[in-house]
C-alpha cells in the first residue's frame, strides 16, 4: 500500500465517527431526561412559546403554524388513545368480569409525545428563517378550521373514553384506609 496503512481501510470515515459520537452523546442526554419530565415539558413549552411569539412578531408563517398544530393534536389524540382499541381490533372473545385489572398503555407513550413535540417545533422554528415557507394564506379561516377540528376531535375521543370506561392519567396509587375504631 502506498503511504497508509490497512487499518485505514478498515476504520469508518472521519465523518460517520464524529455522527455515531454526536448520536450516542444526544441519546445519553435523553436517557438521563427521561426522569425529568416538568423540566422537559418546561423546555417543550418555552420552545412552543418562543415559537408563537415569533410567528406573532413576524405576523407570518400561518401554514406552518397550522401542520404543527394538526400534527400536535394528532399526537395528543394519540397520547389519550388506549394501545389496544376494542372498537378497531374487532371482535373480541367474551371475558369473565372478574378479569385482572390491567394498567392504561397508551398508543403514544409520554416520552415519544414530548419527543415528538420538541423535535416538531424545533422543526417549525427552523422553517420560519426561510421565507420559502411563508405561504401566503388568510388565516382566520385556518384557525377556525383548527378550532372546529381541535373540537370534534376531542369530543369524539371523550365519547370514546366513556364508552370504554378509561380514564388516560393516573392519580397515583390508591390509598386504602382501614375502619376506624368504633367507641
Amino acid at each position: 500500500m502506498q503511504g497508509g496503512d490497512s487499518r485505514s481501510l478498515t476504520e469508518p470515515p472521519f465523518i460517520a465517527r464524529v455522527s455515531v459520537s454526536i448520536k450516542r452523546k444526544w441519546q445519553h442526554l435523553l436517557d438521563k431526561s427521561t426522569i425529568h419530565v416538568y423540566g422537559r415539558w418546561g423546555v417543550a413549552l418555552g420552545l412552543l412559546l418562543l415559537y408563537l411569539v415569533r410567528v406573532f412578531y413576524l405576523n407570518a408563517f400561518h401554514i406552518v403554524t397550522y401542520g404543527l398544530g394538526i400534527y400536535l393534536l394528532n399526537l395528543f389524540i394519540g397520547f389519550l388513545s388506549p394501545q389496544m382499541d376494542a372498537e378497531s381490533d374487532g371482535p373480541l372473545l367474551p371475558h369473565k368480569q372478574s378479569e385482572e385489572f390491567r394498567p392504561f398503555t397508551r398508543r403514544v407513550p409520554e416520552f415519544q409525545f414530548w419527543y415528538s413535540t420538541f423535535k416538531a417545533t424545533i422543526v417549525s422554528l427552523l422553517m420560519t428563517l426561510s421565507s420559502a415557507f411563508d405561504v401566503p394564506v388568510f388565516w382566520p379561516i385556518l384557525l377556525i378550521y383548527f378550532i372546529v377540528l381541535f373540537a370534534l376531535t376531542m369530543k369524539r375521543q371523550i365519547k370514546h373514553m366513556w364508552k370504554h370506561n378509561y380514564v388516560p392519567w393516573d392519580h397515583g396509587k390508591q390509598v386504602y384506609k382501614g375502619k376506624k375504631n368504633a367507641k
